[in-house]
């Protein structure tokens, strides 16, 4: 792995191209989001410095940690890890535009709650726990319309598309399943038509696997490690808090 983030970068956009030229995806719908997880903030810097303005944390004290540093530079804040109801707030103030990893309703309840405090609005996507490990956070596929339907009625709180984090795994045929399984709940949930509901964005893949996600319909993948280099734990570490 090179040091250079700017060359990194160009790596993956390369990767981004050849898969969207063999999976017949136009390139133009995938988002590139870096996890900035463990990221000091001038490194995340030079990824702006590169052109890239998408990025994303895992957990809420790296949030408010970098906020400063960065607020500077034009972003997106995306929030990708599970979230602790109690926390909602440092969302909105630290000015986070969408939220990857909501799952479960008490959640729902308080971000809805806060926003309506706060006079704002914001963007979601649901977490779905395709790989139904009782380790990983995410509803469980068959409650995800239900739940859609939950949310959709909170009116601050506005659903853009489905998230999953699948499999760590190495081999093609046991990770493919957990995206396949994604883009046939983003259909079935489109097809009910749901008032203020959008199925746009499927959030899927990360450094080892973004192209067969790319293959299944990927809308935004999530890239840290090819971009920043090795964390010193491994990416279930940092997904994995039960």
């Amino acid at each position: 792995m090179k040091n250079n983030i700017a060359e990194n970068l160009k790596v993956i956009h390369q990767r981004i191209a050849k898969a969207c030229e063999k999976y017949r995806r136009n390139p133009e719908e995938i988002k590139l989001l870096l996890a900035t997880k463990t990221v000091d903030p001038e490194r995340i810097i030079k990824a702006f410095e590169a052109g890239e303005t998408l990025i994303a944390e895992n957990k809420i004290q790296e949030v408010r940690a970098k906020f400063e540093a960065l607020s500077s530079y034009t972003h997106e804040n995306h929030f990708i890890g599970h979230l602790q109801s109690n926390k909602v707030k440092y969302l909105i103030q630290n000015e986070i535009t969408c939220l990857h990893s909501l799952d479960r309703k008490r959640l729902a309840n308080r971000l809805q709650n806060r926003l309506e405090f706060e006079n704002k609005e914001m963007d979601v996507l649901i977490q779905v726990n395709t790989s139904q490990e009782k380790s990983k956070f995410g509803i469980a596929p068959e409650k995800a319309l239900d739940f859609v339907k939950y949310v959709a009625q909170k009116d601050r709180i506005h659903i853009k598309g489905l998230m999953t984090i699948g499999l760590f795994s190495a081999e093609k045929e046991r990770v493919i399943p957990c995206f396949q399984l994604l883009r046939k709940l983003k259909e079935e949930i489109a097809s009910e038509n749901i008032p203020g509901v959008e199925m746009k964005e499927l959030s899927m893949g990360m450094s080892n696997d973004f192209e067969w996600a790319i293959a299944e319909g990927a809308t935004i993948i999530r890239v840290g490690t090819s971009v920043f280099g090795e964390r010193p734990y491994p990416d279930s570490y940092y997904w994995n808090e039960k």
